[in-house]
Order: structure tokens, then sequence, then C-alpha cells
């Protein structure tokens, strides 16, 4: 098993949970980190995990690109965009193109990066107490790892504009109103609920879940018939899975279904 530095990963039946585990610095998503992360979702699916929980320890879930440890502005040949090619943009595709649910539980504040990882889960979990920022404008950049996309599909652009320029904290509640998360909770209830629904879409069909996933992310940018033909290959996949068969048998014989992910 790899050894990590700045994260853990446990698991738990089929359910495997990444913790961000940098306290001291609400956990920056430094280089290290955000390479650690990536190994650690592709690993997870190869271990056999039917879904997968993000949660940072501490009181932040991500606090952003760790600028003092990675970036240095002064140095010769510096490019701000450099890390996007070689970190952040291949955490958020790895993310985007999973092949089984991801449940993000947003701890505590999750800014820049962090903000971007906590809101391209499938489900969003919030603390109460929790917050999202984009505050790159503080420090004379633009939003990256896929900012100002996630915000404006799901909370339209006139509430990412206002997010993104006037880099001001958006509490959980109001992330809750926006669109953004999917459910806020009492802090100490966030965990339990964040593992009770990865575990029930664990127990899922899982190439259907899949298809699911790819159907979201892709109708964000795709025309209504490349969609109706995705729809087909996938629904021609999935009707050839054990899991499809069994649920079938299930629905008949009035029974739950159990799925194994074949």
């Amino acid at each position: 098993m790899t050894a990590y530095r700045t994260i853990r990963i446990d698991h738990d039946g089929a359910v495997a949970t990444i913790t961000l585990n940098d306290p001291g610095t609400l956990n920056a998503a430094s280089f290290a980190m955000t390479l650690e992360i990536t190994a650690a979702l592709e690993a997870a699916v190869r271990d056999g995990a039917r879904a997968i929980i993000v949660t940072g320890a501490g009181r932040g879930f991500c606090s952003g690109a760790n600028l003092g440890a990675d970036l240095d502005p002064h140095q010769p040949g510096y490019d701000a965009g450099a890390a996007l090619d070689t970190h952040y943009a291949p955490l958020m595709r790895t993310i985007r193109d999973l092949d089984v649910p991801l449940v993000t539980a947003v701890n505590g504040a999750a800014a820049g990066i962090g903000c971007s990882i906590a809101l391209a889960g499938d489900i969003v979990l919030a603390a109460e107490t929790s917050y999202f920022l984009q505050a790159f404008r503080r420090i004379g950049l633009v939003p990256d790892g896929g900012s100002a996309y996630l915000l404006a599909h799901a909370a339209g652009r006139t509430r990412a504009m206002e997010m993104m320029l006037l880099g001001e904290k958006l509490p959980a509640a109001r992330a809750l109103e926006w669109g953004l998360v999917t459910r806020v909770l009492p802090a100490d209830a966030l965990m339990e609920e964040a593992w009770r629904i990865a575990a029930d879409l664990a127990s899922g069909p899982t190439l259907a879940l899949r298809g699911i996933r790819q159907q979201c992310w892709r109708a964000t940018e795709t025309g209504f018939d490349e969609m109706l033909a995705i729809e087909r290959r996938q629904q021609r996949d999935a009707g050839r899975t054990a899991d499809h068969r069994e649920g079938i048998a299930a629905f008949l014989g009035k029974r739950p279904a159990v799925f194994t992910g074949t």
C-alpha cells in the first residue's frame, strides 16, 4: 500500500475515504498533496472502492494552493499557470473521469482549488460552519481548477461573477440556496451522513452510476442530439451487466436488489 505524507486513505467495505491531512495549513493543496490526492483517487478505484468520500482533517476542508511553499513570483521565468498543467488540471480531470461516485464532505473552509475539489463532488455535503471562497483577485490571479466552469454551471453566471469578483466568503447556507451543495448538516453529523450516502452508492449498480456521472458532466457542454447518442451507447452497456439482470429480477420478485458492481 502506498505511504502518503499529506493525506490519509481508509477503506470500509467498498467505501474509500480520502482525508486531506495537513491541518496546520487548513489542508492547503501543496503540489505534493495534489499529486497524492490524484494518486489516491486512482488507487481507490483500482483497489475495488465503489464510492469515495473526500474530506479534510481538523478545521478546514482545503484552504487552496500552498502559496508560500510552492509559488515564488520572483523566480526567473516564473509562470503562475505552469502548475495548472502539471498538478491542478490533472487532479480535476481525474475527479471528472472517476468510474465511481464521489461524495465531498466539506467540514470547513473550501477556498481556491479546495473550493473546486469540493464542488466537483457528485454529492456535496457541507457542515453548517463551512464556507466557500474564491479569493484569487486578492493575490492578482484569476480563478483556476475549473472554478469558473463549476460555479457558472451550478449557480449561474451572475452569482459566479459575484463570488469571484468580490472574493467574499460564501457561507454553507447560501451555497445551498445557490445550488452549489447538496445538503447542509451540523458539523457532528457530517461524516455519518457522508458515509451513509457513500455506502448506499457503493451498494448500487456501479456501471450504471458511472454512466450517470458521465452523462451529468457531458450534459453541461454537449448538444441534445449528442447526449441522446451517449445515452444509447451507455444503455447498451448497462443492459449487459449482471446488476441490470438482478435489478429486473428484484423488481419482478418484489424484493430489494443486491448489486455486485458487475
